[in-house]
């Protein structure tokens, strides 16, 4: 017994130390992240850093404050009116000498926020303040980026490799035919191409046509946006033929990317930040090749948005989803809440609505819609700003606007809708299991996920997705004052550029959230500088201070940042988040969707976690 009443001490000894060190921890870093809130004082001289380690999104997806607890991975998400602001506001600072891009572990932006960006950091390179990019190897995202840098800088063992828009994607019929799953898909849209996979094991000839329009749209854009930034880069021999350009130079891409203007300087991070130190300034008490910096999250925090103005946005962002949903998705009953709200609690003259999301659930998207004709009906002006996807639902939610803005690489259109159910006999019958049963009624037991749909079933749900195509059809003829059948021409699911929109008149005007808002001014007749108030709902402190403590975490700690490895873990993430679109899509999206899926390449790397872990099952599943 002694024996065992040692032992059972040892183990509570054991326990309360463990306690007594998280509860430190925990407080240490509550202390840390409260005492790290930036205030206007703690800005010093120095080049400002954007240390863009994670996507620049509309907006971030709040980081879970047990997901710190577990040890998961947290990616850093930064965005873009942020970035914009912080860009902006550098250019006329003193305090600010020049303004440095760390792009080693850029995860990409929609084409659209690419050109915002780019062009902030053209007007700061305009003013005469030095803007310095530097990377291992570029992407062709970080590229456009850098392109605005008055200084290029490129470390000698990496290179740029340039891939364009466009790749294989997963189809999934064969495999889902080996499995005897059945994929009911019901549909509207010759261009809704997101179903695809599910019903060929290629692309349709409809739908490879209209990328290739698509695809060739974005690089043209891309090309025409590095020319005008950076006029003397020879783009187009690495864009055509990168073998010869690189056997050119013995296998060496840095030598190549020097010759072909693409970059200034070759060089490590320690000559980079000398070269830094010479305009920023440095502490000699410092080690060699560090410099005067300004820290981007302490810069932003410093010039905190007004909670209050005349002005409401909405942000409509990432995928629409029936019911509550935190940041990075677009809850249908959270964000009419949020619109509700402020209609009640501030004294709103006019609204703009950022939309920025591929789309997502027909009634969530619908509900978010009549929170915004809510608005109409009180009188405000309704300015719609499209961010680098407003597709499908998000352009149903579009259509509700006085009018609407959009950059000319705005990603749109999409007007269709879908819905798959999969059922399993097949999968039962390999195993040697079998449903039978009573039925009352054509629909007795409907929709049977393990013995299958019916006839019945089959035409009540392609019924429905003709009503809703129509429903759609007509909020769009409405809201453009095109004819009904004109829509269904440019409609039938297919996607556009914003450029092209333009011409079809899906979209009014070219211009980025501040010609959206100084629209929503001159509507209400309020000042150019009438006070904006964000209609969103703000963090939590478990939730800050998880932000907060995350802040120094690497969204892509395990990412290359070498050319070839770099673009090899880029298809893996587009790849994992291709599978996760599946998993989503047959276990929890039910019900009509009006969503571009196939969108999700054309945009930021944002494939979650568990997206990752289901890739590596599949990849260790086939011996990879």
């Amino acid at each position: 017994m002694k024996l065992v009443r040692a032992a059972w001490k040892l183990l509570v000894g054991i326990k309360d130390a463990l306690v007594l060190a998280a509860m430190l921890l925990f407080f240490g870093a509550l202390f840390a992240a409260l005492n790290g809130r930036a205030r206007p004082a703690t800005i010093r001289d120095g080049a400002l850093v954007l240390d863009l380690d994670g996507p620049i999104v509309e907006q971030p997806q709040e980081v879970a404050p047990l997901a710190l607890i577990s040890g998961q991975q947290i990616g850093n998400q930064y965005r873009l009116r942020d970035v914009l602001r912080a860009i902006d506001a550098a250019r006329t600072d003193a305090r600010v000498k020049a303004v440095v891009l760390d792009l080693d572990r850029f995860g990409g932006a929609y084409p659209a926020a690419l050109g915002e960006v780019q062009d902030a950091l053209v007007r700061v390179r305009a003013s005469g303040k030095p803007v310095l990019a530097y990377a291992t190897a570029y992407t062709d995202g970080g590229y456009r980026l850098a392109s605005a840098a008055s200084e290029v800088w490129m470390d000698p063992m990496g290179g740029i490799l340039f891939t364009g828009p466009g790749g294989s994607q997963l189809f999934y019929k064969g495999l889902i035919d080996r499995l005897g799953v059945n994929a009911h898909v019901y549909r509207v849209g010759r261009f809704k191409s997101a179903v695809e996979p599910y019903l060929r094991t290629d692309q349709s000839p409809d739908s490879r046509a209209a990328n290739e329009v698509l695809y060739a749209g974005l690089l043209d854009q891309w090309r025409d946006s590095i020319a005008r930034a950076r006029p003397r880069a020879q783009v187009q021999p690495l864009l055509t033929r990168p073998d010869l350009v690189v056997q050119s130079t013995a296998g060496d891409v840095a030598q190549a990317n020097l010759r072909a203007g693409l970059v200034d300087r070759l060089g490590d991070r320690v000559a980079f930040g000398k070269r830094v130190r010479q305009i920023a300034g440095f502490d000699r008490s410092k080690p060699v090749g560090t410099f005067n910096s300004i820290a981007y999250q302490a810069y932003v925090d410093a010039a905190p948005l007004p909670s209050k103005g005349r002005i409401g946005v909405l942000t409509v962002a990432g995928d629409i989803v029936e019911g509550e949903a935190g940041p990075g998705r677009a809850g249908g009953d959270t964000v009419s809440k949020l619109l509700y709200a402020g209609l009640a609690d501030q004294d709103l003259k006019a609204l703009v609505v950022r939309v920025d999301s591929p789309g997502g659930s027909v009634p969530a998207s619908e509900k978010i819609r009549q929170a915004v004709l809510a608005a109409k009906r009180r009188g405000l002006p309704v300015v719609i700003s499209m961010g680098g996807m407003a597709a499908s639902g998000g352009y149903w939610v579009s259509t509700a606007g006085d009018t609407i803005f959009a950059e000319p690489g705005t990603i749109t259109g999409s007007i269709g809708i879908f819905a798959v159910l999969p059922t399993f006999e097949g999968t039962l019958a390999k195993i040697g299991l079998s449903t039978d049963g009573v039925k009352t009624t054509p629909l007795s037991g409907q929709p049977d996920v393990l013995g299958g749909t019916n006839p019945v079933l089959d035409a009540v749900l392609q019924s429905s997705i003709e009503h809703g195509y129509r429903q759609f059809i007509a909020r769009v003829s409405q809201a453009r004052k095109l004819p009904p059948a004109r829509v269904d021409e440019i409609g039938q699911g297919r996607v556009w550029l914003g450029g092209t929109a333009h011409q079809l008149r899906l979209v009014d005007r070219f211009g980025g959230l501040d010609a959206a808002i100084a629209e929503a001014a001159r509507r209400a007749r309020l000042p150019a500088d009438a006070d904006v108030v964000w209609l969103e709902k703000k963090p939590g402190f478990a939730a800050e201070l998880a932000r907060r403590m995350a802040s120094g975490d690497r969204d892509d700690a395990n990412a290359p940042s070498d050319a070839i490895a770099r673009l090899a873990w880029m298809r893996q993430q587009a790849m994992a988040t291709a599978l996760g679109d599946v998993r989503r899509l047959l276990t929890g999206a039910s019900g009509a969707r009006a969503e571009c899926l196939e969108c999700a390449g054309l945009g930021p790397i944002r494939a979650s976690a568990e997206d990752r872990t289901l890739l590596q099952l599949v990849l260790a599943k086939v011996g990879l």
